[in-house]
């Protein structure tokens, strides 16, 4: 089933609106230059190398945005845990579907599992993030995309997009590194056994993981 033909979710409705504003905004260059962006991402390998269903989640252990540390084999030994990459603050996608999460939080509490987002954003900068949009989940910082290495979710920019992003909002500065480099926005449901049970990976960053399909691999666990 092409992307086209499928059924919308909530957040992909939220997100297709974005998606227009983008298309009626944008220069037919900046189009092209975006579109090769997601071009490359798909011919990297990332989605092929990522860690998928079935795989053992890598522990790892990160600072809030309150400067607390957070160990991910911790969590999982009290509750499963979804862990979603968002590319940071700066990203509108990135903010809809962190204020959708908060939104749906209550439904994933329900199954006894815990949200987890991480980025390469500076703990400052994350810290804004999650105030901007009143999360009231765990926000991680990992900078210099450590974490999302051992996971196989991090890409490196075309140097196009890579210059957009820089002249724009300084992409360097707010990740504290020149790499170019950013995380898919992937989203796994890791079991207590630090099993992978679901995995969400697009080269597309405008296309995130649904809310119900979410749920879905959470009530599976039980």
């Amino acid at each position: 089933m092409s992307k086209a033909d499928k059924i919308k979710g909530e957040l992909d409705v939220l997100l297709d609106i974005k998606r227009q504003e983008a298309a009626a905004k944008f220069t037919e260059e900046k189009k092209q230059i975006y579109a090769e962006g997601i071009s490359s991402v798909a011919a990297s390998g990332v989605l092929e190398n990522a860690l998928n269903v079935n795989s053992k989640a890598p522990n790892f252990t990160l600072k809030n945005t309150l400067g607390k540390w957070f160990s991910l084999y911790e969590e999982l030994k009290n509750a499963p845990v979804v862990l979603t990459w968002y590319r940071g603050g700066w990203c509108p996608y990135c903010n809809i579907t962190l204020h959708y999460l908060q939104e749906k939080l209550p439904e994933i509490k329900k199954t006894g599992a815990t949200l987890i987002a991480i980025t390469p954003e500076l703990p400052d900068n994350s810290l804004s993030t999650s105030e901007k949009n009143k999360l009231e989940f765990t926000v991680l910082s990992d900078v210099g995309n450590v974490v999302g290495k051992e996971y196989g979710v991090v890409y490196t920019l075309t140097n196009q997009v890579a210059s957009i992003y820089e002249a724009g909002f300084g992409l360097s500065e707010v990740n504290g590194d020149d790499s170019n480099e950013l995380p898919l926005a992937a989203t796994y449901v890791i079991d207590t056994d630090a099993v992978i049970q679901y995995a969400f990976l697009d080269a597309d960053y405008t296309e995130r993981a649904e809310v119900t399909d979410i749920l879905e691999a959470l009530h599976k666990l039980k």
